[in-house]
């Protein structure tokens, strides 16, 4: 790393010589892989590597951002010239700030050599593996749309002015695949998908099991009339109502008033059985780390607490806004960004039932494999209108494949009707929920 470390030096000396007050350099380098089989054959190989450095330059009270993947000196000149004349030009902004010198846990930087080791034939066999397992399920699984296998692997550099510095690396794998299920004419899809920050905890034949399953469970599925069920939602599906809810949970939206949860901080928002808690330091997830895309220390945070909106997640600039601490929610997917407000690990706390205790309280509800059109829910109303596929739950069994309705609702309507969480706490790329049980909701169909 002696090249990357005397770029991010460069870029502090150099804002330093310029005349900034403060600066920041944010070097990265990820590597991605992406391998595609069909048919028993490799589809497509792509390996992406990118990398460069971000410079934050900070000047009477207002900052200015550019970045380079041009690492030359008169590269990096230029781009800390450029961020300056951008911190001159902007608005005064009083909250800029850059995070103070601090302790890392550098355990915490998770990297598994045997994903870095690991052939590319070796890696294409765990793709095959996946299509494999997903069509020896069922005969009713007659192909595969797409089964892949892919990696990402990060070098982090972080410097300021503050005396802040810090560098590490993290990588993970994972795959996924789709799957086409056909019986008497009826065609149905499944999924299955899985990321670990370890290639031994990776399960290929899982995940191909699992679109299998799905896809030929919903076989002969059709609606059902308009009417109100309880929800069983697995943990895959309840994590992406944490997708919706992580915007709304940012402390940048509810400083702008584009959240539904703006003005509700300490208020019941929630049924005492919901606690959300977001969490950067937690061992075993892929987006673990020492700390976040500015550099405070990751750490564990409270969102909701049986109901009640404990915290937004902040970064330093709203923390500063707000007159509070950073929860080290300053997260980046890019050197070229400035550090924005959003989860790491999230999770709703899990409970103490299973998912098969749940659907056996149910006597009339929807057990649901997916849910469609979540990017579409309303972050400052919090209204939603999802496509939903299941099994019909009749007297605490799964019986019969349904297809074709809608769940329409609110998020808070949503919140305060889950009444128990199972213990079966699973993470899908960053979000994690056990199953829930949430009390009867409309669902409309014929």
């Amino acid at each position: 790393m002696n090249n990357e470390n005397r770029v991010v030096r460069s870029c502090l000396q150099l804002a330093e010589k310029a005349g900034a007050d403060a600066a920041e350099a944010y070097f990265l380098h990820q590597d991605n892989l992406t391998i595609e089989v069909r048919n028993n054959k490799l589809e497509t190989l792509e390996r992406s590597k990118d990398r460069g450095v971000g410079i934050r330059v900070f000047k009477s009270g207002s900052f200015g951002y550019t970045f380079t993947s041009d690492l030359g000196s008169t590269a990096l000149k230029e781009a800390v010239e450029l961020a300056l004349k951008g911190a001159i030009y902007s608005n005064l902004d009083v909250d800029a700030r850059l995070p103070e010198q601090q302790p890392f846990d550098l355990s915490l930087a998770q990297f598994d050599c045997d994903i870095e080791n690991t052939t590319l034939e070796e890696k294409q066999a765990l793709a095959l593996t996946i299509e494999k397992a997903a069509l020896d399920t069922d005969s009713r699984v007659s192909m595969t749309e797409r089964a892949v296998y892919e990696e990402n692997s990060n070098t982090v550099l972080l410097a300021n002015s503050c005396g802040l510095q810090l560098n590490y690396r993290t990588n993970f794998c994972g795959g996924y695949i789709w799957v086409v299920a056909e019986d008497n004419g009826d065609v149905q899809t499944g999924a299955g998908v899985a990321y670990r920050p370890q290639l031994s905890q990776f399960d290929p034949v899982a995940i191909g099991e699992e679109a299998a399953l799905k896809a030929v469970q919903l076989l002969g599925a059709d609606s059902i009339a308009t009417q109100r069920l309880a929800l069983v939602l697995p943990s895959k599906v309840a994590t992406q109502f944490l997708g919706i809810l992580a915007a709304m949970l940012s402390a940048e939206a509810a400083q702008k008033e584009r959240s539904l949860f703006a003005d509700r901080l300490g208020q019941q928002v929630a049924s005492k059985a919901v606690t959300i808690i977001d969490d950067g330091s937690l061992k075993g997830e892929i987006n673990t780390a020492p700390a976040d895309g500015e550099g405070t220390s990751s750490q564990r945070t409270i969102v909701m607490e049986q109901g009640m909106l404990c915290s937004f997640l902040h970064n330093s600039h709203t923390a500063a806004k707000e007159g509070t601490v950073s929860t080290g929610n300053g997260v980046r997917g890019s050197f070229k960004t400035p550090p924005e407000v959003g989860p790491t690990n999230m999770f709703f706390a899990p409970g103490v039932s299973t998912e098969n205790d749940l659907i056996q309280s149910v006597d009339k509800g929807l057990y649901v494999f997916n849910l469609m059109g979540v990017h579409t829910a309303n972050p400052i109303s919090g209204d939603f209108s999802l496509g939903v596929t299941g099994l019909l739950i009749e007297k605490g069994r799964l019986t019969r494949p349904v297809r074709q309705v809608m769940l329409a609702g609110n998020i808070l309507d949503f919140l305060n009707q889950i009444q128990a969480v199972a213990s079966d706490l699973r993470f899908y790329l960053g979000f994690g929920s056990p199953a829930l049980l949430v009390g009867a909701l409309t669902i409309s169909g014929d």
